[in-house]
């Protein structure tokens, strides 16, 4: 069992995510929480995304409130395809284009 609640460890990895990616606070309404699981007992699996694109970021939160900062990225998108992205703020679209073709370290 867990300590630490499910709406607390979304919040962490939320914003962990956000400073992260560095996104602007007024564009971090465009991400949501799309699942978050318990895995074992020790830490939760948080998928986030953005609304209206096929990509997600997987990060562990430990029952400690720490984010593994090693997460991952998810996409069926291949590398240099951004065309879906025209449609969002410059930080979210550079981020997501960053990571589909593999550039974040």
């Amino acid at each position: 069992m867990l300590m630490l609640p499910t709406t607390e460890a979304e919040t962490l990895a939320m914003s962990f995510l956000m400073e992260d990616l560095e996104i602007l606070p007024e564009n971090h309404d465009f991400f949501s929480v799309l699942s978050t699981r318990e895995t074992g007992s020790e830490w939760y699996v948080v998928e986030i995304g953005v609304e209206g694109l096929p990509d997600r970021w997987v990060l562990q939160v430990f029952d400690t409130g720490q984010c593994d900062p090693c997460y991952t990225f998810v996409s069926p998108m291949p590398a240099g395809e951004d065309a879906d992205l025209q449609e969002f703020p410059e930080d979210i679209a550079q981020a997501v284009a960053a990571d589909r073709a593999g550039n974040r370290a």
